[in-house]
C-alpha cells in the first residue's frame, strides 16, 4: 500500500495528514522510483508538477501499470485541467491546500486499486478487543486501534460495536446513531454487501463503524447467528474488522470470538482486573483459541499502584504484548470525540497503538482460522 509523492516545488511539504512512503523530487525520477517499488499503489503529483508532465506520466502508467492510481494536486482546480486529467487517466484532481480532500481522494484511489489488483487480500483479519471487567479502557483501545490500522485510508477498517446494551463507540467518535446493528435484524439470513453498506456509518477515510443499538431492548434482537452472518460479509469488504465487546461473555461475543484472528485482552494493574483476565485466558484455553494469537495490552502500565509489569505477567502466566501508559490526554480526547491516534499520532498512547497494530497486521491470519462449530455444544 505504498504511496509515492512528487512535487519539485515543495518536495517535503506533503499536504495530506499521512506522510507518503517515498518522496521523489522530480517527475523524471518517478519511473525509476516505481521500478524500485513494485508494490506502489498510489502516486500523488504535487502542484509543482507541470500539467503536461503529469498527463504524460499518467498516460504511460495507464498502459504499463493500470492498477496504479494517480492523484493530481493543483493550486486551483479548473474545469479545463479536470477534463485533460481525466482523459489521461488521472483519478482525482484536488486542491493542494485542502488536507481533508487530499486524504479522501487518496483513500478512494487506494480502495479502487485494491479492487483492481488480482493480489488483493481475500478477507479481513478480525481483531476482537475484550475484557471481563469494565473501566479498563477497552473501547478507547478499540477506537484508537481502528484509526491506527486505517493509516489515513491506506487500509479499510470496520469498527463493530458489539456491546449491544451500552455501546460507546458512537459517543467516542461523535457519530450520529442513525443506523447500526439493530437495523440488520430485518435482513437476517439474506445479508449482502449492499445491505451491510446501508448499516455502516462512515467516520473518516478508511474507517467505517457499525454502531450498537440505541437501547437494550433493540440489542436483545441481535442474536449469535446474525453476528456470524454480519462478520462473514464484512470480511469480504474490509482489510481489518475491529470488534469492541461488552465486559462479559455472551452468545454474540462468542460468535465474534469464533471468527477472530487476534484476541486483544485489555487489563489494568489492579487485582480485580487481573482476576478477570486470568479467568478469560482460562476460557480461551478451554475453547482452544490459538495462544499465539492472544495479545495482552496492559493499560496504565506506568501507574504506581504497587503492581509492576512483572507482577502482572506472573499473575497471568503470559507476557504482555503492549504497554500503554496512563495519560490525562486520554479522557480529554474522549470528551472531544477525537481518538489520540488521529489527533496526536506521536503521543505515547498512539505509539502504543502503533505497536499493537503492527502485531496484528504483521502475520498472515490463516493459521488462526479454525472450525469451532463444535464448541457451541461444549459451552452449554
Amino acid at each position: 500500500m505504498m504511496t509515492i509523492y512528487c512535487d519539485p516545488g515543495s518536495p517535503s511539504g506533503y499536504p495530506g495528514s499521512v506522510e507518503p512512503d517515498c518522496v521523489v523530487p522530480e517527475p523524471s525520477l518517478l519511473p525509476a522510483a516505481l521500478a524500485d517499488r513494485p508494490d506502489a499503489q498510489l502516486v500523488v503529483l504535487g502542484a509543482g508538477v507541470p500539467l503536461d508532465e503529469a498527463v504524460a506520466f499518467t498516460a504511460r502508467q495507464r498502459v504499463e501499470r493500470p492498477s496504479l492510481g494517480v492523484v493530481l494536486l493543483r493550486d486551483r482546480v479548473e474545469v479545463a485541467v479536470l477534463a485533460e486529467a481525466m482523459r489521461a487517466g488521472i483519478r482525482e484532481v484536488v486542491a493542494a491546500g485542502d488536507t481533508d480532500a487530499v486524504d479522501a481522494a487518496c483513500a478512494r484511489s487506494l480502495d479502487l486499486t485494491r479492487r483492481l489488483s488480482p493480489a488483493a487480500p481475500a478477507g479481513a483479519q478480525v481483531i476482537t478487543v475484550f475484557s471481563g471487567k469494565g473501566g479498563v479502557g477497552k473501547s478507547t483501545v478499540a477506537t484508537n486501534l481502528a484509526v491506527t490500522l486505517a493509516g489515513g485510508g491506506r487500509s479499510r477498517v470496520c469498527l463493530v460495536d458489539l456491546d449491544l446494551q451500552f455501546g460507546d463507540v458512537g459517543i467516542l467518535l461523535q457519530l450520529p446513531p442513525e443506523r447500526g446493528l439493530a437495523d440488520a435484524v430485518a435482513m437476517a439470513g439474506r445479508l449482502d454487501e449492499d445491505g451491510v453498506r446501508s448499516l455502516i456509518t462512515p467516520y473518516r477515510p478508511g474507517i467505517d463503524a457499525l454502531l450498537a443499538p440505541a437501547g437494550p431492548a433493540e440489542g436483545d434482537q441481535v442474536d449469535r447467528h446474525l453476528v456470524t452472518e454480519l462478520l462473514g460479509v464484512l470480511t469480504s469488504m474490509y482489510d481489518y474488522i475491529v470488534v469492541d465487546t461488552p465486559p462479559y461473555v455472551s452468545d454474540q461475543v462468542l460468535a465474534a470470538l469464533d471468527r477472530t484472528d487476534w484476541f486483544v485482552l485489555v487489563v489494568t494493574p489492579d487485582l480485580p482486573a487481573l482476576k478477570s483476565a486470568r479467568l478469560t485466558l482460562t476460557t480461551f484455553e478451554m475453547l482452544e483459541y490459538a495462544s499465539e494469537r492472544r495479545l495482552i495490552l496492559l493499560n496504565r502500565a506506568d501507574s504506581e499502584v504497587g503492581l509492576t509489569v512483572a507482577d502482572v505477567e506472573k499473575a497471568l502466566g503470559q507476557p504482555t504484548a503492549v504497554l500503554m501508559p496512563s495519560s490525562r490526554d486520554v479522557p480529554l480526547s474522549v470528551n472531544r470525540g477525537v481518538p489520540l491516534a488521529a489527533e496526536r499520532p506521536t503521543h505515547p498512547v498512539a505509539r502504543a497503538m502503533g505497536e499493537l497494530a503492527a502485531r496484528c497486521g504483521a502475520q498472515d491470519a490463516a493459521p488462526a482460522r479454525r472450525s469451532r462449530a463444535r464448541l457451541f455444544g461444549r459451552r452449554r
